[in-house]
């Protein structure tokens, strides 16, 4: 059946996140047959502003069979056959619409991290992210419904509006955050079981305004490599790799995670922290800023936007918010400030910025609420 709203959100990934023109090559990364329909209206939509896409389907049900039965040889020939239709890709457009989120749970840790080393690093992270125009989403389907504990009806309209929010808005928005990052030198994140410190000072702050992620919403940086003391606990679940990740706590030393407990999974937990010497480190630290999102859905691509929330991130950094730290992990975990969450507050240089997931400043207060971004 076809949804009109998925051709508001083709025009938006099209025609905003990727600016699609003339000529240009559109690679469609399509996951999972409910992604279908949206992937027919983006080639529709590709092919009107003039570009050529081109497509891949592919579901993690398949990538199982290959992973559980492949070798490191096997896993360079698939990378480099999809290196070449990159290194010819202007625009790239990823829906994952997965059946099952759980798919991988049974991929061991080495071969999770050879795929990710071969595949994953110079097909996606080097040439997709480095040199594309490119933006990432999930599609609602009865999965990811599931996952967020929601009523399909009710999940779908949450979707689309979370999805097309006035990301113009929410970019003007973001200015005076990022000015104010630019500046800053010490933070200090206080919460229930966290009591963190470190610097951002000489790095990057850079906005997340709907040209990389659908739903978007966030302004990160990333810490000087080894300047993280303290703990940090983290009160949303995290579904990584076809597992679910609880009360993640992390100790640091001088940037590096010294001890890691959880509730669920700890020893796996540790194992991927093991995964090379900088999944240890952490490569991000950012701001969520969209006020759609309210609760965790165990979707990192959503649950990091959440309002009034913060996601320090183990593992590699971004090319555009350089620390240095390199790894093959990048795992983005979730911290929520509200009142609901138990409340928090984060300074930057002994001034408080944000307290129990709102800022308090003048220059950012109200900015980034359902009424001021058209919600």
């Amino acid at each position: 059946m076809i949804d009109p709203r998925n051709d508001k959100l083709a025009d938006l990934l099209v025609n905003y996140s990727c600016a699609v023109k003339k000529g240009d090559l559109v690679y469609l990364a399509i996951k999972g047959r409910d992604a279908l329909e949206l992937g027919k209206t983006l080639i529709r939509k590709v092919t009107e502003a003039g570009g050529v896409p081109f497509w891949y389907y592919n579901d993690d049900a398949m990538i199982r069979q290959f992973l559980l039965n492949c070798s490191e040889d096997q896993i360079r020939k698939f990378a480099g056959f999809h290196l070449g239709m990159t290194k010819k890709t202007d625009c790239y457009i990823s829906i994952a619409g997965s059946n099952n989120a759980f798919d991988l749970t049974d991929i061991p840790v080495e071969k999770m991290k050879a795929f990710k080393k071969i595949y994953g690093t110079p097909v996606i992270m080097n040439q997709i992210i480095k040199k594309a125009r490119w933006v990432a989403m999930r599609f609602p389907n009865d999965s990811m419904a599931q996952l967020a504990q929601k009523p399909q009806e009710i999940f779908e309209k949450f979707y689309y509006d979370v999805c097309c929010i006035d990301y113009r808005k929410m970019s003007k928005a973001m200015d005076p955050l990022v000015k104010l990052m630019k500046k800053a030198d010490r933070v200090h994140i206080k919460g229930r079981g966290t009591d963190l410190t470190f610097s951002i000072k000489g790095i990057n702050p850079v906005k997340c305004d709907g040209h990389r992620n659908i739903p978007d919403g966030e302004v990160f940086t990333a810490p000087v490599k080894t300047s993280i003391n303290g703990v940090i606990t983290y009160n949303t679940p995290s579904l990584y790799e076809g597992d679910v990740y609880e009360n993640i706590r992390f100790e640091f030393k001088n940037g590096k995670i010294i001890k890691a407990t959880c509730s669920t999974n700890e020893k796996k937990l540790n194992k991927i922290l093991d995964s090379d010497p900088g999944a240890r480190y952490v490569g991000e630290f950012a701001f969520g800023l969209n006020p759609m999102i309210k609760e965790p859905m165990k979707d990192t691509l959503f649950d990091e936007k959440i309002d009034g929330s913060f996601h320090l991130t183990p593992g590699r950094c971004y090319d555009d918010a350089p620390n240095g730290n390199k790894s093959v992990i990048h795992w983005d975990l979730v911290n929520i400030q509200r009142n609901d969450y138990g409340g928090g507050e984060i300074w930057f240089d002994k001034r408080l910025i944000r307290k129990n997931g709102q800022f308090v400043i003048p220059e950012l207060k109200g900015k980034f609420t359902k009424k001021a971004l058209g919600g």
